[in-house]
């Protein structure tokens, strides 16, 4: 008979009463406990770097519900009711109120975290948190998160709320994506919807607009945009595309910035034009340098020297040889005086004695005569 009786389940049975009965007599205690005990003070905990809410309308919530709570008898006080009025408040998520035989009151505080902002197209702005559910913006905090506008029909009532709409909910899911990875959660800096209902993602490096579409194969297109950004950008550069297009998950389409056509033209520098001054200046140093060419080959040669005149008197130098040895190349012999025109004026190297007689207007120079020859040799030099 006894070798029939199940003992594992009569010790499991036994052992639930003896747990409920010290859970009773625990109770008992505390209940009486309560009684003597009163309430000396009250910790609030609200950790996060996010400051939705303060200290101060957690107190003046408790003040509004039981009143004042130092100094009371903590069986006068109902937690239940405190934890359920804290958690009403749209910016807490969790809360936890309870007290020990101390006398103080533990409030533990989890607040919403918000995940992306969205300005809607109807002008209302409102948060996401990361657990899908709608918030509202804080006047006393503004959270570092993703900014999303455009042509989003999302509608939000005031109160935390779930998402309606299929845009809202991709907008979600790619927000979450980007703060997953650092990369992108550094790089992407606002989210738009076109008027296509095609998602753009707007980076802080780079001119360019990513284009997303929707948020199907989030993987697949963020890996095909990072493997462009290496292969491509440090070859073409970061501000040569206006678009790049990683909606279609096995290609990367890009379009290229139009640059404006007269900045293009202004940032060229134009050749500049030949002058007539500028040829003049080429011309010159030419017959300059074939003259002194010239003379260097025939040292013996005659220097002619023509003093510099206004441009407003022409001066017309006459000149008489010294003994020279007259050569075929540079000078012509003839009976008649042979008269040479110069269209260059000729510049030597070594300035010779002169004697200055104005006569009429005209400056001449007289040197000594030719020996060799009767004849006097006129140079006529062009006016210049």
């Amino acid at each position: 008979m006894f070798k029939r009786i199940d003992w594992k389940f009569v010790f499991k049975c036994f052992a639930w009463i003896v747990c409920l009965g010290g859970i009773v007599t625990l109770m008992s205690f505390v209940s009486v406990k309560k009684n003597t005990v009163t309430v000396t003070n009250i910790k609030i905990l609200i950790p996060g770097a996010d400051n939705f809410i303060e200290r101060e309308e957690i107190d003046a919530i408790l003040k509004q519900n039981e009143g004042k709570l130092i100094g009371r008898k903590l069986e006068q006080i109902n937690l239940h009711a405190i934890e359920e009025k804290i958690k009403s408040n749209p910016y807490i998520a969790l809360a936890t109120v309870y007290a020990d035989m101390e006398g103080v009151i533990h409030i533990e505080i989890s607040q919403r975290q918000p995940l992306l902002r969205i300005i809607s197209s109807s002008g209302q702005d409102f948060y996401i948190d990361k657990n899908g559910l709608k918030m509202p913006v804080s006047p006393n905090f503004t959270a570092n998160v993703v900014v999303a506008n455009g042509h989003i029909l999302e509608h939000f009532s005031g109160k935390v709320d779930t998402l309606i709409t299929k845009m809202a909910s991709d907008l979600y899911k790619t927000a979450l994506f980007l703060k997953k990875d650092t990369l992108w959660d550094s790089q992407i800096e606002q989210i738009f919807v076109n008027d296509k209902d095609d998602i753009e993602l707007i980076p802080r490096v780079g001119n360019q607009r990513i284009i997303l579409g929707n948020a199907d194969s989030l993987q697949t297109k963020m890996t095909n945009l990072l493997t462009f950004y290496k292969e491509a950008m440090p070859k073409v550069g970061w501000d040569t595309y206006k678009t790049i297009n990683i909606k279609y998950t096995n290609q990367v389409v890009c379009e290229k910035n139009n640059p404006d056509p007269l900045l293009a033209s202004a940032g060229k520098a134009k050749p500049a034009k030949p002058t007539i001054a500028s040829a003049k200046k080429v011309m010159d140093s030419l017959v300059k340098a074939e003259i002194a060419a010239e003379l260097r080959n025939n040292p013996e040669t005659a220097d002619f020297v023509v003093p510099a005149v206004k441009k407003s008197v022409p001066a017309v130098a006459k000149a008489v040889q010294k003994p020279v040895k007259v050569t075929p190349k540079p000078v012509k012999t003839a009976q008649k005086p042979a008269v040479v025109t110069h269209k260059t004026a000729t510049v030597t190297n070594k300035p010779v004695n002169v004697t200055h007689k104005p006569v009429n207007g005209e400056t001449k120079i007289v040197k000594d005569k030719v020996k060799a020859k009767p004849n006097k040799t006129v140079v006529k030099p062009a006016a210049p």
